[in-house]
C-alpha cells in the first residue's frame, strides 16, 4: 500500500494537504474564555447575592449618556413579512420574530418591551455608553437653550418657505397648463389653415370651369373615347 501513489504523484496516505492547527494557541484561548466566564460567575452570584442585577464592567472607553437624537419608528415592520430560521432564537436569546436588539442579541415581542430595553444599563453598557449623564454647566445650558431656540426657527423658516413654494409652484403650474392650452388652440387654428390652403391648392382650372382634381377623371375618360353621353329611351 505504501509503495502506492496518488493521481497528484503524492503517496496515498500523505495528509499534508490538510489544515494544521496550533494546539497550544487554541488551549491558551480556551483558557482565557474559561478564565472570563468563571469571573463572570463569580460577578453575577455576588450581585445576586447583594440584591443587585449583573451589568457587564465597563472598560473605560464608555462615553455618557445622551438623549436620542432620532426618532423610534416602531411601525416600520408593519405589514412586512421576514423569515425567521427555525430554532434561531430561544426564548428572548438569539435572532426571532419580532424587535431584534443585535448589540445584546435579544428579541422582543411587543414595543414596551422594547423600548424598556434599549433604556435599560444593559444595552447603554453593551453599546458603550455608561448609563450617566454628563453634568451640564451653565454654559452648556445656555449654549443648549440656543440651539433648541434655532431649530425652532430653522422649523418656521422651513415651513413658511415651504409653504411659498407650494404657492409658486401652483402659480407655474396653472401658467403651464394655460399655455399648453393657447399652444393648443394656435395649433389647430393654423392646422385648419393648412388644410384650407392644401384644398385650395388642389383646385386647378378645367376651362371655365374650376374643378378639384380627380373629381372628373370618369368624364375625361368617356370624353377621350368619344363618348358624350347615354341617350334615354323615355319618350317625352
Amino acid at each position: 500500500m505504501s509503495g502506492k501513489g496518488s493521481a497528484y504523484g503524492t503517496p496515498a496516505t500523505d495528509t499534508s494537504f490538510r489544515r494544521t492547527y496550533d494546539l497550544d494557541e487554541y488551549a491558551e484561548k480556551a483558557r482565557v474564555r474559561e478564565s472570563a466566564e468563571r469571573e463572570e460567575a463569580k460577578a453575577r452570584y455576588e450581585a445576586k447575592l447583594a440584591g443587585k442585577k449583573y451589568y457587564k464592567p465597563m472598560t473605560g472607553d464608555e462615553t455618557y449618556t445622551s438623549a436620542r437624537r432620532n426618532v423610534l419608528d416602531l411601525e416600520a415592520s408593519v405589514g412586512k413579512t421576514v423569515l425567521v430560521p427555525a430554532g434561531a432564537g430561544q426564548g428572548k436569546r438569539g435572532r426571532g420574530a419580532g424587535f431584534y436588539c443585535a448589540a445584546c442579541d435579544l428579541t422582543f415581542k411587543d414595543n414596551i418591551q422594547w423600548i424598556e430595553h434599549i433604556n435599560s444599563m444593559q444595552h447603554l453598557r453593551n453599546i458603550g455608553e455608561t448609563g450617566e449623564v454628563a453634568k451640564a454647566s451653565a454654559e452648556d445650558v445656555l449654549r443648549r437653550i440656543d440651539e433648541v431656540w434655532e431649530r425652532l426657527q430653522e422649523q418656521k423658516r422651513a415651513a413658511t418657505t415651504t409653504l411659498k413654494e407650494r404657492l409658486e409652484i401652483r402659480e407655474e403650474e396653472e401658467a403651464a397648463e394655460k399655455e399648453a392650452r393657447r399652444l393648443k388652440r394656435l395649433g389647430d387654428i393654423a392646422r385648419k389653415k393648412a388644410e384650407k390652403e392644401a384644398a385650395e391648392k388642389v383646385k386647378v382650372e378645367y376651362g371655365d370651369d374650376v374643378r378639384i382634381e380627380g373629381e372628373h377623371d370618369e368624364d375625361d375618360m368617356m370624353a377621350a373615347m368619344g363618348i358624350t353621353g347615354f341617350g334615354t329611351s323615355k319618350k317625352r
